[in-house]
Formats: C-alpha cells, structure tokens, sequence
C-alpha cells in the first residue's frame, strides 16, 4: 500500500534548497530525467529508481509505477549528477532504489527523507542473481505473484537463448573467451569457457600478455566502461556487452540484444 504522498509544497521548498546546494549540470547534456509508468494504480507504490537498470528489476518485480533518474542516453550512468526535479522525485517515492557504487547515492539518500524506503539493488545481469533481486523487490512490493510470473517467462527465455547460442559455437565446439568482469554473464549464458577476465581497471600490458596466450576466440567487453581494442592484433573478435536496459524497463530485452551479439560474433570469428 503507498504512503501518503509528500504535498507539493514541500517538494517545491525541496527542489528550491536542492537547486542552491547542488550544481544542475550533468553528463545527460541536459537531457530530461526518464519516466516509465506503466499504468500504477492508487495504492501501488510508487518507485523511483536511479538508473534503467534498477527501473527495469523493479518493472520485473511487478511496480507498475516506476521513475527513472538517469537518462538512458547517459553512457556511463555513474557519472550522471542528479539536478533538483530528480531528488523533488525522490521525495516522493514509496521505494527509492539504488546501487551502492553510484557516487550520487549519498545526495539520493539524503533527498529520500523520511517517507521513501531506500533500498539497496545489486545490479548483476548474472541470471541467478537476477532472478534473486526480482523475487526479493517483489516480496518487498507485495507483488510477488508478478514477480514469479516474471521469473518463469525468464527461465523460458533464457533456456531458448542458451540453446540458440550453443547451436553457433564455431566449428560445433565451445568457444575460448575473455570477459570484463561486468559482463562473464553473457559469456555465461553463451556457454563459453571463459579462459579469464579484466577490468574493471584499464588493463596493463602483463594481462594482455597473460590474456592473449588464452587464444581466446572471443573478447567479451563492456560496452559502458570500453577501454577500446583489448587484444589488438590477437585475432579475437571483440564484442560490446550492454547491460542496462532501454526505457522500455525491459530486462529480458538485454539479453535477448546481448545474444544476438554473441551469435554474431562467433560467427564472424
């Protein structure tokens, strides 16, 4: 059941103190804050989440009523300042969800109050981890049965994606590969033998050494902390993993994209 909404008197006084204490320029070019309501009832909650990715968890947990803070078009969503209408938003939230190393975490808590319930996401596309954070937002929703509905259309997926990815293992045999350590979920859910791994630091020449005598047939990169061509001249095909959902709030989405990558690539290499 949602709380009582804070009056919008205080969300004006809100945004007026929010807008002297912070600076209003952030790495979204002055794009406005993303917003995916998806039909919320009266007493559903109301979720503001700092990023697609923790907006997409909570749609797959079954808010109906989610706010996204970072704009989509932001690459690399750690960099993003919050201007003053996104904490006003916060202040208003039943749930406020975010991820501890996003650097604007203290601002958003402090923005929260007392009415919002700050909760703390794990963002890990790994599919049993995934799967974990939908059914425990959704026990904290009360929309659990949304949640296990959301969880069994995944499982359904998933198997046909995997099956999908093991049908264009090149030459029929398990593909080599090395992965940024955000994204061995992909490589994972290819079913490669992930030979090893780097990031999320820039990756020094002893790795390179250490990585390319893996003769890895694919590099599995992370295409919001890129560092470029990893194994240059090794003959690797080099991939670009994305983890964050479109504004859609889709998390099946991103695999399904991260698939279709893999399917290319190993044909290519």
């Amino acid at each position: 059941m949602a709380r009582t909404r804070v009056p919008s008197t205080s969300l004006l006084a809100l945004t007026l103190t929010a807008g002297l204490a912070l600076t209003t320029t952030g790495c979204g070019g002055g794009s406005e804050s993303t917003s995916s309501s998806t039909g919320g009832e009266g007493s559903a909650p109301v979720v503001v989440a700092t990023t697609t990715w923790e907006g997409a968890l909570a749609k797959a947990a079954g808010a109906k009523d989610v706010e996204v803070i970072v704009p989509q078009s932001v690459q690399h969503a750690p960099d993003y300042d919050p201007r003053p209408s996104d904490l006003a938003a916060v202040a208003g939230a039943d749930y406020v969800l975010y991820a501890p190393f996003e650097p604007y975490a203290a601002k958003i808590k402090e923005a929260a109050g007392s009415d919002a319930e700050l909760v703390e996401v794990n963002l890990d596309n790994d599919a049993d981890k995934a799967k974990a954070e939908v059914a425990r937002l959704g026990k904290l929703f009360g929309t659990g049965d949304a949640a296990e509905r959301w969880t069994t259309a995944f499982d359904s997926e998933y198997a046909t994606l995997q099956k999908g990815l093991k049908g264009k293992w090149p030459d029929g045999k398990q593909p080599t590969v090395v992965a940024q350590v955000f994204v061995t979920w992909a490589a994972k859910m290819a079913g490669a033998d992930v030979a090893g791994s780097f990031g999320p630091e820039a990756v020094t020449a002893r790795q390179l050494s250490g990585l390319s005598k893996k003769k890895p047939r694919l590099v599995v990169d992370n295409a919001h902390m890129t560092t470029g061509t990893v194994l240059p001249d090794s003959g690797a095909e080099q991939v670009e993993i994305v983890n964050y959902p479109g504004t859609d709030l889709d998390l099946l989405a991103v695999y399904r994209d991260a698939a279709k990558t893999l399917e290319t690539a190993m044909a290519a290499s």
